[in-house]
């Protein structure tokens, strides 16, 4: 063998060699990015995002201490009101809090311009029906997600929202809760969920926004009467009897929990007497609002993971 065969042999080897230390490296690599990806969903606050309908959304959300990313947890989605974004609505339910102490994960979706669409067109509007249905796919993906144990809660336009999602999506949603909110007109009639579905209500008798007689103002579209949505569910769901709740004074707060319903739903409607329109037991930036949820003893954050979790798919 000549010194040239010797180099030509030498190269090949020293070659391979090199090959399969990168191929090792990018195996490393690969490794490290996965354990990255895994290590940046931590307990406390997180922020994420995803592209949708062309459109780059975002999310905040709160994993407790007792999060394990090998042990599915229930999922509470909640979506702010017009003007508001996720980290405000955070702030004025206090839901990390709750799930701290009672064990589930809490995402709060961002609206696009700080509003939600029930319905997309031409013009660039999205779908934010369409937008939840992505979302909630996504996170599941992301984080680990109890998938019979998805629900979903709103204030105000979120509240419109929140209804709008018992519609369209009771497949992928096991329990809803509306605050200051109601069904749109144009809705009911092609609100035909396929089950049955679990509705809690929380309405201000005097709330000058969701009006507690109705809505027929064009700006927000035309909303039921909280009586009309009340019964619309209930007979969705073919409910068989009523009850009241001791657990709150009859003066503040009238409630009615109607059961015997289909597929073991129930509908819950509590109505805040001379309430106007915020979150019961939340932080308020207005005194007065601080002022009747310290002489109201409803906790709407409490009382809703109370109605979740005892409903599941």
């Amino acid at each position: 063998m000549n010194i040239y065969q010797s180099s030509r042999i030498l190269k090949k080897i020293t070659i391979f060699i090199l090959g399969i230390t990168l191929v090792t490296a990018c195996g490393s690599i690969q490794a490290e990015e996965k354990n990255i990806t895994k290590e940046k969903i931590v307990s406390g606050d997180n922020y994420g995002e995803l592209y949708d309908q062309g459109k780059l959304r975002t999310y905040y959300f709160y994993t407790p201490k007792s999060y394990n990313p090998d042990r599915p947890m229930p999922l509470v989605l909640v979506f702010h009101g017009d003007d508001g974004n996720g980290r405000s609505i955070s702030n004025v339910t206090r839901f990390n809090e709750l799930a701290d102490k009672k064990g589930f994960i809490v995402v709060y979706p961002d609206g696009i311009d700080k509003k939600w669409s029930l319905r997309g067109n031409p013009q660039g509007r999205v779908d934010d029906v369409s937008f939840v249905n992505a979302l909630i796919n996504h996170l599941q993906q992301q984080i680990k997600i109890d998938s019979h144990k998805v629900y979903a809660t709103g204030f105000s336009r979120g509240a419109i929202l929140t209804q709008a999602l018992a519609c369209k999506l009771p497949d992928k949603i096991s329990g809803f809760a509306s605050v200051a909110g109601s069904l749109p007109v144009r809705l009911k009639s092609n609100c035909q969920p396929r089950t049955s579905i679990s509705m809690l209500t929380i309405n201000g008798t005097n709330d000058r926004d969701v009006l507690y007689e109705g809505d027929d103002r064009t700006q927000r579209g035309a909303l039921l009467s909280i009586s009309d949505m009340v019964d619309f569910w209930r007979s969705h769901d073919r409910c068989t009897s009523s009850n009241e709740s001791p657990k709150f004074s009859k003066d503040k707060v009238k409630t009615a929990i109607y059961t015997g319903c289909s597929g073991n739903s129930e509908v819950w409607q509590l109505a805040v007497v001379n309430g106007g329109h915020f979150w019961p037991g939340g932080s308020s930036t207005d005194e007065s609002v601080n002022k009747f949820n310290a002489k109201l003893g409803l906790n709407a954050s409490e009382t809703i993971w109370n109605f979740f979790q005892t409903h599941s798919s």
